[in-house]
């Protein structure tokens, strides 16, 4: 490939990262009314539809995914003190793994059998993003816990999507028809816990202490941490292949053992912190990282009693929203105003009037507007359990309703 040169600016351009963020807006919304108008087929417990594959690609890649990218591209360089290799490959990878998120996600709806093609074109996005990444943390002078965490979650954002692509050729061909579902079930593993879990992780370990103005603290446990939860994926992996539950309950242990060692060692770093009053997004964060670990707790008890296998797709639903889409969610709420304010105002100071940090996004809204958020999705979670269609339809209208907040509200900090 040819080497293209690397921009030789400080600071990444932020029509790159925003170019992400607006995306993964626009396909939050856009998940949450495909899942709100098949809401019937969904409460009933039928999870394996084209509706439910459509809606959530939509959310984990168009959403979740492409949101993680754009915050990348702003974060790396600030957490690794390392420029982005080139930002005109960057736009390039934009573009092309967009086009590959609609595309598939469409076919997904319609016609899943015809996904192949949009697959393999966001495949070659996610691998240009891989690629972008790989450059990028090449050149940081030493790597770090931080590098680790990153760099496991980009391996397993890699795999992920390569499964995904192999689950579309099985289903075409009927190739290695009787691995189906330990290749579903690794997908769905690595696309949650390992890609997206490990990148929370690691970019925590830098936003948390920004944000609490915390110093001094031990980043010891972080080793554990992530011993513990490859471990955990590691043995989880295996047990799908060779149909051991007891490695899999092992694996989950120790997922469980990871998740609680990290929620404890973020509790020792905001105990150190110079920040009284936290910033109300930020809370949320926290809170985001107790609801996973209560899922994660969730999760490995279900495994010891078979009556509890029917609220996996619950569990996943609420893993997905109250551990992974808060978290970025909350984060977002932080980023956007910072990236926003620097790039408009930070050559303005002494020179003229320029209003605060604080005064980009609008606080006053993120307690009520988050707390209704996650009501709404414990709602549809015991609506999915107990296959309660009225409930579901109620709690998805709400959330559909939140998102819809959340997007004009990340949006109207640009009109700052």
């Amino acid at each position: 490939m040819i080497m293209l040169p690397q921009n030789m600016g400080s600071e990444t351009n932020i029509k790159l990262p925003f170019s992400f963020i607006l995306f993964s807006l626009i396909a939050l919304v856009l998940s949450q009314i495909l899942l709100l108008v098949n809401g019937q087929l969904i409460a009933s417990g039928t999870f394996r539809i084209p509706v439910i594959w459509s809606s959530a690609h939509l959310l984990v890649l168009g959403w979740s995914l492409m949101a993680a990218m754009g915050s990348m591209y702003q974060l790396v360089p600030v957490a690794f003190l390392t420029k982005i290799w080139n930002e005109t490959f960057g736009f390039i990878q934009f573009f092309v793994t967009a086009v590959g998120i609609v595309s598939f996600s469409g076919m997904l709806y319609w016609s899943p059998q015809n996904a192949m093609l949009p697959g393999i074109l966001m495949l070659l996005g996610i691998l240009m993003f891989l690629f972008q990444m790989f450059m990028t943390l090449k050149t940081q002078a030493k790597p770090t816990i931080l590098t680790a965490f990153v760099g496991s979650a980009l391996v397993c954002l890699f795999i992920t999507i390569s499964l995904g692509i192999t689950l579309i050729y099985c289903l075409k061909t009927g190739f290695a028809g009787e691995y189906y579902q330990s290749i579903f079930k690794a997908h769905l593993l690595l696309g949650i816990t390992g890609w997206f879990t490990l990148l929370i992780f690691g970019f925590s370990y830098k936003m948390v202490p920004m944000f609490s103005l915390s110093h001094g603290f031990p980043m010891v446990q972080a080793k554990y941490v992530f011993t513990f939860y490859i471990s955990g994926l590691f043995l989880s992996l295996i047990s799908f292949f060779t149909n051991n539950s007891l490695l899999l309950k092992i694996g989950f242990f120790l997922l469980l053992v990871g998740f609680t060692i990290f929620s404890w060692h973020i509790s020792l770093i905001i105990k150190k912190r110079l920040k009284k009053t936290l910033d109300k997004p930020f809370t949320f964060a926290l809170v985001a990282i107790g609801l996973g670990n209560l899922i994660h707790l969730a999760a490995f008890i279900m495994l010891w009693n078979h009556r509890f296998t029917n609220l996996i797709g619950a569990l996943v639903y609420a893993y997905l929203l109250l551990w992974i889409v808060l978290s970025i969610v909350s984060y977002l709420y932080k980023i956007v105003p910072f990236l926003w304010w620097t790039f408009k105002y930070s050559k303005e100071i002494g020179k003229n009037k320029v209003p605060s940090l604080k005064e980009m996004m609008n606080e006053k809204i993120v307690i009520p507007l988050f707390s209704i958020f996650i009501a709404a999705i414990l709602s549809v979670f015991c609506a999915l359990t107990f296959h309660i269609t009225v409930l579901f339809n109620i709690g998805q209208t709400i959330l559909s309703i939140i998102f819809i907040i959340i997007a004009f509200s990340i949006l109207h900090v640009l009109k700052k």
